[in-house]
Formats: structure tokens, C-alpha cells, sequence
């Protein structure tokens, strides 16, 4: 991985991807206790900056393995990314995901013109398994969610802009705190930002419970979560960080930061309320961090990426009744 393959992935998204906008609030920066932009990925193409890396890694492949399909396993954002990059490119795409994955992500994947393959997460049944199974009868090309490097610098690209936006507004400093699962993303807006904003320092952020990357920072080897799902923040929840993530993260980022489900749910009230965004709660770490953490940040200034917007009706309405409280 480096800096040329993000900005030649940049070249290849250019007119495909929505360049999202950096979002401030008075009132946030109340919270938070210093400048606060918020990095609007909710409002990129599927409501996730996974739609980045999934066209940075389909755009990739030569023609004629493209044309024989792709294949790609998520519980729901790198499934619409990597089901509408397909789209986009006149290509099969096979997407395999978790039965209890938000039945919004899986009915949204299905409607860019994926064939959802649908496995027991909870009970220990493995995607590595299926994928491979049906690579191999189908002559697919496995588009992994995190430990690709052309996912990596189509996410990076987010870095990109972070740091030209960061500088038409002035901002010379800043912490940058993103929501964390494999690694994909915050590795590849460290690389970025190593080359345009070097002064910035990329910070992961977890949620309670499986704060594997935070963990893996501290202690220097990759760790491992207790269980592979639960809670509210479907889109971050990973077994561990990457073979390929967990280098970068170690050499380029500072110290994790975990938040608890509460603290997440308050934090996509108040970007509602306050910013005019649909935040889904995995989406939603680094914004609750910036907000109800503001203790363990440093400096004038911080960006907090919020990641994606899919989020069921029912779990949203349970974070806006928190402003009646």
C-alpha cells in the first residue's frame, strides 16, 4: 500500500464518486469543546464510503476477470458498495451476508441487482467457506471488505479529501477520529493523510465490547474480539483488524477509543437534530467520541468521519426519542 495507489484511485473514481461534504454545528462544538467538523459519508453513493472501495477495486480488476463476476462478503455497507460498482461495470456481483445483517441493507443490496447468499453468523457458520465454494464454481473474484489493497486506496481517498477540505477551511491541526472495523478505512485515510496532512493524527474508534483494534494497538499483535456480532453497530463489528490494516494502523495512528451503544445512540440524535444527517449507529463511533470523549482528545480542532447512513427505521426512532428525554 501506498499514497500512488489511493490518488490513482481517486483518477479512477473521479465523476463516480460524491465528494462529501465537512459539516460543522455551533452546538456540536459546544459538546465537544472545540471545532467539530463531521466528514458526511452518509451521504455518499449506498449511504456508505464502502461504495469508494468497492468501484476503486471492481474499476481494477483487467476486463476480462471483471467480466466473469465478483463476489463479496459483508453484513450489509461493502455489500451495496461492491453490488453497485458491479452494476456499474455491467458485471455479475454474488454478495454473501449474515442472515441477521439489517434487513434494510439486505433488501438494498438485492435492489442494485446482487444475488444474496445468506449465512448463520451466530451460529458459527463461515463466509470464508461459502465464498470460496462459490468462487470456485463460478470463477469469481473475491473482493474482501478490508484486507484488499485497492479497497484500502479507494477508501483512502477519503483522506484526500479530508485534508483539501481541511485546508480551504484553515485548519492546520487536527485529531481524526474514525469508525473502525477491519481497518480498511482508518488505514487508508492514514496513508493519506501521512502524505497531504501529515499534522493530523488518524484515531480509531470502537464500540464497547469489541474494541479489537484498540486493543491490538495497545499491545502491539493483533487481538481478537470474544464474539463475532452483537450489539447495535452491525457495520464495525469485526473478529479482529486486518493482516494488511493492522501494519498501517500500528505505524501511522494514535491510541483507539471505545464508546458505549448509549453514547452512540445520543450522538445520531444530535447529528439529525443538529447537522441534518441519518447516521447508522456503527457509523456513528467517531462522532460519539468527539462528542462524549472530548477528554481523551487533544488540540483546537477535530474531524469525526461519519461512515454510513443505513440504518432500519426502528433503531433510528429509538435514538431520536432520546431528544424528548
Amino acid at each position: 500500500m501506498n499514497i500512488d495507489m489511493i490518488r490513482a484511485a481517486n483518477a479512477r473514481l473521479v465523476g463516480q464518486k460524491r465528494v462529501t461534504p465537512m459539516l460543522s454545528s455551533p452546538f456540536l462544538d459546544q459538546i465537544a469543546g472545540r471545532r467539530l467538523l463531521v466528514k458526511a459519508e452518509c451521504l455518499q453513493h449506498t449511504g456508505s464510503f464502502k461504495f469508494r472501495g468497492g468501484f476503486a477495486a471492481v474499476s481494477a480488476l483487467p476486463a476480462h476477470q471483471r467480466a466473469r463476476g465478483v463476489i463479496a462478503f459483508s453484513s450489509g455497507n461493502h455489500a451495496q458498495g461492491v453490488a453497485l460498482a458491479a452494476r456499474m461495470h455491467g458485471v455479475a456481483a454474488t454478495i454473501i451476508m449474515p442472515a441477521d445483517a439489517p434487513a434494510m441493507k439486505i433488501a438494498n443490496t438485492r435492489a442494485y441487482g446482487a444475488e444474496v447468499v445468506l449465512y448463520d453468523r451466530a451460529g458459527g457458520e463461515s463466509r470464508e467457506e461459502i465464498g470460496a465454494r462459490l468462487t470456485a464454481e463460478k470463477g469469481l473474484t473475491l473482493i474482501k471488505p478490508y484486507d484488499e489493497p485497492q479497497v484500502i486506496a479507494g477508501q483512502g481517498t477519503v483522506g484526500l479529501e479530508i485534508a483539501a477540505q481541511a485546508e480551504e477551511l484553515g485548519i492546520e491541526t487536527a485529531e481524526v477520529l474514525v469508525c473502525c472495523g477491519g481497518g480498511g478505512l482508518t488505514s487508508g485515510i492514514a496513508l493519506a493523510l501521512a502524505a497531504d496532512a501529515p499534522q493530523f493524527l488518524v484515531r480509531p474508534v470502537e464500540p464497547e465490547g469489541f474494541d479489537d483494534t484498540a486493543r491490538s494497538l495497545q499491545s502491539g499483535q493483533i487481538e481478537t474480539n470474544a464474539t463475532p456480532s452483537g450489539g447495535i453497530c452491525d457495520a464495525i463489528v469485526t473478529p479482529s483488524p486486518g493482516q494488511l490494516t493492522f501494519p498501517i494502523m500500528q505505524g501511522l495512528c494514535g491510541p483507539g477509543l471505545v464508546v458505549r451503544e448509549d453514547e452512540v445512540l445520543r450522538a445520531m440524535a444530535l447529528a439529525w437534530a443538529r447537522l441534518k444527517i441519518v447516521v447508522e449507529p456503527g457509523g456513528c463511533v467517531a462522532l460519539a467520541a468527539a462528542l462524549f470523549h472530548s477528554e481523551k482528545i487533544e488540540g483546537d480542532s477535530v474531524v469525526a468521519v461519519a461512515t454510513g447512513g443505513n440504518v432500519d427505521p426502528a433503531l433510528f426512532q429509538r435514538a431520536l426519542a432520546l431528544l424528548e428525554a
